[in-house]
């Protein structure tokens, strides 16, 4: 066994934490598609060849914290079928995918030195079509998964350095706008072998024994931090819920997600077995996102000194229950394209809700609900179809003891990862144009620490007839808790306005839009 000294366990620790950012700058410079450049709906990540998380310092919660579950199918599907040069591909929630919904595709490459698979890569990003009935993925309505779009189970893009250029035909040909689809993969991909490249460096520098020991160590000393945070919080059990406004099939009927959370010395259950039954309708979640967003929920209350220093380790004193066919355990084929925020804000606010009551001094209040939508249409100036989404309709975050709510943040599975896009670049990407862009005085959650205001969002589409998704809005009628006594936040509300009418449009709906009309957060 290497003996580490401690300078060079924080050196290797903080190298995979920088490689990871690598991953992420690689993506940011190369994408094309609006979501992933200018939002940065990318995870990336760093696992070990039996799957235990090692850094993950960038992304979404809901794309990478369940990553281990896919590690795992992968490693069972292919068993030593692995080779130097491998890029896996999977955007499926069932078929050993553990995937949040279909858009986010994740380019995984197994990592060998020395002839040993070591390590596992990861870059997930969210991509600009898979496919489906309707562009972009947030639509309600679909019969079954498939109608969200292409299913891709594991599968091998690149074996052994040689790309399957078949396949790769098969799944950019079942996309809209497959050339753009094509530079983001190889995006991912390129980011992959950069950091491959370096874990191999790494390993040279310092050894293969003295780099596994050390990440023997990160993943025991961040277990015994999490452990000691545990042990902050009183024994007991305590309740949180949280609900989404609809399953956008059967309307105006709210969907609950609840959590019994359960603390004796230093473990945790999380427990949601008396949430909802699996819905028709598109907001549900499969267990690996379930699970990335409970434990999200978790961390968000911990000591802030360990943030950048989470991965395997903290998964293991949180123990997450979710029973098959329930809302928050959906199985095959129920649709899933709205769980990255329905319900995965719900598991993580009814997470936070039971915390706040456990641990008062770290309470977190709600934060903004999501509003987002998807519009698509015929871009005039260029008489192509064009799709657009942003996360710039958001609020902010809900108020923590001691602090006012963070300004502009975006929605709370995203945990601040996903950024607002830059309005020139959305005006010249597709037809439409801004009118208003603002903080909304006192549109917030009041109390002693109260949260960040509202935003108003107006613009007017000059280009032709389309429609418009409200596939991740939420919060009409679901209001975020407010924490330790403060005030739950305000509703919200989308309009469609067209002419002197305003016609209100509620999540989780398809409605047409005709030119000129505006709409208005």
């Amino acid at each position: 066994m290497a003996t580490i000294d401690p300078i060079t366990l924080a050196t290797i620790w903080h190298a995979m934490q920088t490689h990871c950012k690598e991953m992420r700058h690689v993506i940011d410079r190369t994408a094309q598609n609006y979501l992933m450049a200018q939002l940065h709906d990318i995870s990336v990540g760093i696992w070990d060849a039996a799957g235990r998380t090692l850094a993950m310092p960038v992304g979404l919660p809901v794309q990478f914290l369940g990553t281990a579950f896919a590690i795992r199918d992968l490693l069972k599907k292919f068993g030593n079928d692995f080779a130097p040069g491998d890029v896996i591909l999977t955007n499926d929630p069932y078929h050993g995918g553990n995937n949040c919904h279909l858009p986010d595709w994740g380019f995984f490459r197994p990592v060998f030195y020395k002839g040993k698979l070591t390590f596992f890569t990861l870059a997930r990003g969210h991509q600009e079509d898979t496919g489906g009935s309707y562009p972009g993925g947030y639509f309600p309505n679909g019969y079954d998964i498939h109608a969200e779009g292409i299913c891709i189970p594991p599968v091998k893009l690149i074996k052994a350095g040689v790309e399957n250029r078949e396949l790769m035909e098969v799944i950019w040909n079942n996309v809209r706008w497959p050339e753009g689809v094509k530079q983001d993969n190889y995006s991912m991909i390129a980011a992959t072998k950069k950091c491959e490249q370096r874990l191999i460096a790494l390993l040279d520098k310092y050894g293969e024994e003295t780099v596994m020991a050390c990440v023997d160590e990160m993943i025991n000393r961040t277990e015994q931090a999490v452990r000691a945070e545990i042990r902050k919080i009183p024994d007991g059990v305590y309740y949180g819920e949280a609900a989404t406004d609809d399953d956008g099939t059967e309307l105006d009927v709210p969907v609950w997600v609840r959590c019994e959370l359960t603390v004796k010395g230093d473990e945790m259950i999380l427990d949601f077995s008396k949430s909802d039954a699996q819905r028709k309708g598109f907001i549900n979640s499969v267990y690996a996102a379930t699970y990335g967003n409970a434990i999200a929920a978790a961390i968000l209350t911990f000591d802030p000194s360990i943030a950048d220093y989470h991965n395997e380790g903290t998964m293991k004193p949180i123990h997450v229950i979710a029973p098959e066919g329930s809302v928050v355990n959906a199985q095959y084929p129920c649709t899933v394209g709205a769980s990255p925020v329905a319900v995965g804000i719900q598991v993580m606010e009814a997470v936070l809700e039971a915390l706040s009551k456990a641990r008062p001094e770290r309470a977190m209040a709600a934060w903004a609900k999501h509003r987002g939508h998807y519009v698509f249409g015929i871009d005039p100036r260029t008489s192509e179809r064009y799709v657009q989404t942003s996360f710039d309709y958001d609020g902010s975050g809900g108020a923590v003891a001691g602090y006012d709510g963070y300004q502009g943040i975006s929605s709370l599975t995203a945990m601040g990862a996903v950024t607002r896009g830059n309005v020139e670049e959305m005006e010249i990407r597709i037809p439409w144009r801004m009118l208003k862009y603002e903080f909304t005085p006192d549109l917030m959650g009041a109390g002693k620490w109260r949260g960040g205001p509202g935003v108003h969002w107006e613009a007017i589409n000059e280009g032709l007839e389309g429609n418009i998704a409200t596939g991740s809005s939420d919060g009409d009628e679901s209001l975020g808790f407010g924490a330790v006594g403060g005030q739950t936040c305000p509703p919200c509300r989308t309009y469609i306005r067209r002419g002197e009418q305003d016609i209100r449009v509620k999540p989780h709906r398809l409605v047409a839009i005709q030119p000129k009309d505006t709409i208005v957060k």
